[in-house]
């Protein structure tokens, strides 16, 4: 048997650490809610086309596939790299400028 090798990333590199301390403002985390709720659609998406080999299936397949799709999205999403937080931010703050 192969052994395996587990790297254990410092509390300062888990998701959501690399934010600056100061508060986020709502616009931000909305539009980073919004980013991983869309996220997480398309990795549901993504996971339903995938044979997961000798997983059984049944309701609890179904339910554990769904947390983690949310899993793997709030990370993509914790990320910032997709810009889709990015854009929503700006098209909010643009209405809100235009708005008010």
């Amino acid at each position: 048997m192969d052994s395996m090798t587990i790297t254990q990333r410092p509390v300062a590199q888990t998701s959501g650490a690399h934010h600056s301390p100061r508060r986020e403002s709502d616009e931000s985390r909305t539009a980073r809610e919004f980013e991983a709720v869309f996220l997480t659609q398309a990795v549901e998406q993504m996971m339903s086309n995938v044979d997961i080999g000798s997983f059984g299936g049944g309701d609890a397949e179904k339910t554990w596939r769904g947390f983690l799709a949310r899993a793997v999205a709030d990370e993509i999403a914790a990320q910032g790299r997709t810009g889709i937080a990015q854009s929503v931010g700006v098209a909010m703050s643009a209405y809100g400028t235009a708005k008010g």
